[in-house]
């Protein structure tokens, strides 16, 4: 199962695909919430992580399949991490992209410079003004920061109008202003007593070290939450669209990580 990020689509899996057919393993890489146009919700409540876990099990229950390994990237992969902590026994294996787990983001936000980096996510709380603002970005958002033009432009098309950018947004708008005070410099850290447990399941992150989006500090604290068999795989020189740009590194980490289960 193959979870994409934010503003990409099901498209952003189509050179992991082939890779993993040929060694043998069905996929699955559907539009999620928000990008369907059969699923794509106005209103922010829509979108808690807990809902779009619950998607996934579902399309699981759909395809016949009891267990699964599941692979995502940037917001995919945040659903990953959820399900590995609330779905566990449906995950044989767990990949996430980019993406740290998220009390190591949270953690970062106080600790280093990723509330820098993660600043946008303030803005675009903003309705109508953050979809227009999106807009005018695209292609030159993704080429800027590493994808072809080739790819860029794809997702270009794919969201050329400011309603086609609401369902993606509604992902940040779900999150509680409260959250986003909490994760500023100035916020306190959590109560350790209410931390969720160690993530059960065999998991692996893939980090690109030249990603603008999210820093070192999450990337490497986010073993401290998992319990069972980790690897981290640092891509040197790597950005942040890794799917498109890095896939025969993605394939072969996301193989290991499948085949160690075996």
């Amino acid at each position: 199962m193959l979870l994409h990020g934010f503003p990409q689509d099901r498209h952003a899996w189509d050179k992991l695909t082939p890779r993993l057919v040929a060694a043998g393993y069905r996929v699955l890489a559907p539009d999620q919430r928000g990008y369907s146009p059969g699923a794509a919700p106005r209103a922010r409540t829509a979108y808690p992580l807990s809902e779009l876990a619950k998607d996934v099990i579902a399309l699981l229950d759909a395809a016949g399949a009891d267990t699964a390994h599941v692979v995502g990237h940037d917001w995919g992969g945040a659903v990953v991490w959820r399900l590995a902590e609330a779905h566990s026994d449906r995950l044989m294996s767990a990949t996430t992209l980019s993406t740290p787990h998220p009390e190591a983001l949270m953690w970062a936000m106080r600790h280093s410079t990723q509330w820098r980096k993660s600043s946008y996510m303030a803005f675009f709380q903003l309705p109508w003004i953050a979809e227009r603002s999106v807009l005018r970005q695209l292609p030159q958002m993704y080429v800027k920061t590493g994808m072809s033009p080739e790819d860029a432009q794809k997702y270009a098309d794919r969201f050329s109008t400011p309603r086609s950018l609401t369902g993606p947004l509604g992902w940040y708008r779900s999150m509680l202003a409260g959250q986003i005070r909490a994760a500023l410099p100035s916020g306190k850290d959590p109560d350790p007593s209410t931390r969720t447990g160690k993530i059960i399941v065999p998991m692996s992150y893939v980090w690109g070290s030249r990603d603008f989006a999210l820093g070192r500090e999450a990337a490497e604290k986010s073993a401290e939450y998992v319990s069972a068999p980790y690897e981290f795989v640092e891509l040197e020189g790597a950005g942040h669209w890794l799917p498109e740009v890095n896939a025969d590194d993605v394939a072969e980490a996301v193989l290991r990580r499948v085949r160690s289960t075996a």
